[in-house]
């Protein structure tokens, strides 16, 4: 969250063009642009006016074109993104301010962004601009976060008198530690992109004008890989969240095993020994 501590001072956000030059549009969304090159998925936010405030139709669109490239079985990768000037600047407030504790209850409210969790194939969120409250939970549901140099990251909601409730106290705890944590979530402050990297919350920051070319070659070399290999080490790599050190271990194992029934672990091992690029099938 939020919007409405921004638009005071951004009233529109920055053109989208120069991220989207290379890639063809496949669907037509009104909140999201989801488009295709070669094997890699971008849904890119397009609520400029309201700098991405997440809205609850952005977030089942984003969901839909997640699940579209979750079964395309030539998509390998997948990036989101949003603007030169906002990722996503939080939860749209508007749709929020009047609803009572048995609305949010009775609905389950803001459950449907988890949906984003489900997807096996890996997601890069490509940050520029604002990543605050609902911002910075979508963020961290991805499987990695590449930042601009301007990006802002932060948890405010306790400026409006709430907290956050998308994983924004559970997944920046496990990110960049108790305590910085409880300092962003306590007082609402922001993180810059630089002390982000440092902390552990994202992987690498790159000028903005470099942010989705550097996303698209991560993405893109991801992809390069047997689908099936890929969905397993991020399977195992997101376990161990939750398991205990010897329970992931365990399950580390059974999953590495399991590898040596697929064709990909027969065909890249033959074509390493062969000194040969190996032809993935996903199976």
């Amino acid at each position: 969250m939020f919007k409405q501590l921004f638009t005071t001072s951004f009233k529109t956000a920055a053109p989208q063009n120069y991220f989207l030059k290379q890639f063809c549009t496949t669907n037509t969304y009104q909140y999201i642009i989801a488009e295709k090159k070669g094997r890699v998925g971008l849904v890119t936010l397009n609520r400029p006016k309201a700098l991405n405030a997440l809205s609850d139709g952005l977030i089942s669109e984003v969901n839909n074109a997640v699940k579209v490239f979750q079964d395309d079985k030539d998509v390998g990768s997948i990036i989101i993104t949003g603007s030169e000037k906002a990722f996503a600047a939080g939860a749209d407030i508007k749709e929020m301010e009047k609803v009572t504790y048995s609305d949010a209850y009775n609905k389950d409210l803001l459950a449907q962004w988890h949906d984003l969790t489900k997807t096996r194939k890996p997601i890069i969120a490509a940050v520029n601009g604002y990543a605050l409250g609902g911002g910075c939970e979508l963020a961290m549901m991805c499987d990695m976060i590449i930042a601009g140099e301007k990006a802002v990251f932060g948890q405010p909601e306790i400026k409006l008198g709430t907290i956050p409730g998308c994983g924004g106290t559970q997944r920046l705890i496990r990110a960049i530690g108790k305590s910085k944590a409880m300092e962003m979530i306590l007082t609402g402050n922001n993180m810059n992109a630089h002390d982000a990297e440092k902390a552990g919350l994202v992987c690498k920051v790159v000028p903005p004008e470099e942010l989705l070319s550097e996303a698209t070659k991560i993405a893109e070399k991801i992809a390069s890989y047997s689908q099936l290999t890929v969905a397993m080490a991020k399977e195992a790599v997101n376990s161990s969240y939750e398991l205990t050190l010897q329970e992931g271990i365990r399950f580390e194992r059974r999953l590495f095993h399991s590898t040596f029934a697929s064709h990909d672990q027969k065909e890249g091992m033959n074509a390493f020994v062969e000194k040969r690029n190996p032809t993935w099938h996903n199976k």
